[in-house]
């Protein structure tokens, strides 16, 4: 397949600024089959039914946009990949500024040696500090790495750092936000529960390679980065235990999808998971654990739309991101949201 084959129009007024206050007052798109259901995300309870299991990724968003200099050069760097304590890999603007064993200075007592210098942009940062001390200073001298999408003139301000957040998010190693969790709310996660619809975490440290553009004419010529992530024992049982009870299990966000696929067996049974994962799910791939997914509006020509249009079907996608412009839904990390059933038909 090429890459044109997942392009579409987007107005620009579209792309959301901010999110829906409350969170969960966000739209909600309901594709199943050739229907079409617009709904307000607090509605969900109504959509899913007792037995049904949600999936949550739990990681936590890290400031990890930086601004230093090396000598007098102005450097701007984005953590994406923690490889070892205090040693990351960033991309880096102008990187071709940047050589190893250059020093970049982010603030007092802040700053990190070029360890190695990779492509597109791409170094590795070591800061020679323990994972603590290394919170501390990017919680001192970092942002929250919102997505070049999200106009900004200052960078992102004291909003975002709630606002660029899941409700529940646990984990720290993120530097982009599971998006599709940003609607939850407190109040919409104990009326689900009170629903008998049960909910567990697993952990995927989205990385900013979510924003890199794809660049090559054909799909499969794509290179996926990779990103962390952890299945709990518990949370293998309880996706499993819902299964074979004839639950669903549902993906919040195209992530946890992501690690679901990547810590299935042969057998469809989901096994613990610790490593790295750079799967990438385009039209053709068989899923194994999610029944359902609930996703925002993706970018046109992005990995994450080739993932919805693998769940659900390509032209059906179209149709649906089609009813959503001309509805006036608001699009990507603020935008609103799509409760997706699979291609195959209604469960």
């Amino acid at each position: 397949m090429r890459v044109d084959d997942f392009d579409f129009e987007l107005p620009r007024d579209l792309i959301a600024a901010r999110p829906a206050e409350p969170r969960d007052a966000a739209r909600l798109l309901e594709v199943r089959g050739e229907a079409l259901g617009d709904h307000v995300f607090r509605e969900l309870p109504g959509l899913l039914r007792a037995g049904d299991l949600l999936v949550f990724n739990d990681t936590k968003v890290i400031p990890a946009r930086l601004t230093g200099r090396r000598g007098e050069a102005k450097i701007e760097a984005t953590l994406h990949k923690r490889e070892a304590p205090g040693r990351w890999r960033a991309f880096a603007r102008p990187a071709k500024r940047l050589k190893p064993g250059d020093r970049v200075v982010f603030g007092a007592g802040f700053e990190a040696e070029v360890a190695a210098k990779g492509e597109a942009g791409e170094v590795t940062l070591d800061f020679r500090l323990d994972d603590a001390a290394m919170s501390e200073a990017l919680g001192r001298h970092g942002a929250m790495p919102l997505p070049p999408y999200i106009p900004r003139a200052a960078g992102p301000d004291v909003r975002d750092k709630a606002d660029y957040q899941t409700v529940y998010a646990a984990r720290e190693g993120a530097v982009a936000a599971p998006t599709a969790g940003l609607h939850f709310t407190q109040d919409l996660l104990e009326a689900l529960d009170a629903a008998g619809i049960g909910s567990t975490f697993v952990t995927l440290t989205v990385g900013a390679g979510t924003f890199l553009p794809v660049k090559a004419e054909r799909v499969a010529d794509h290179i996926m980065h990779a990103e962390w992530g952890h299945v709990s024992d518990e949370a293998a049982r309880k996706i499993n235990e819902t299964k074979a009870a004839g639950g669903r299990v549902v993906a919040v966000g195209t992530t946890g999808l992501r690690l679901l696929e990547s810590a299935v067996g042969a057998d469809g049974a989901v096994r613990p998971f610790d490593g790295d994962t750079n799967i990438f799910i385009t039209p053709g791939f068989h899923f194994r654990v999610a029944d359902l997914l609930i996703t925002n509006f993706h970018l046109p020509r992005s990995t994450l739309f080739m993932l919805v249009a693998a769940f659900s079907g390509l032209a059906r996608m179209k149709a649906a991101y089609a009813h959503a412009i001309s509805s006036g839904y608001r699009f990507y990390s603020y935008g609103d949201a799509c409760l997706l059933y699979p291609e195959a038909g209604g469960l």
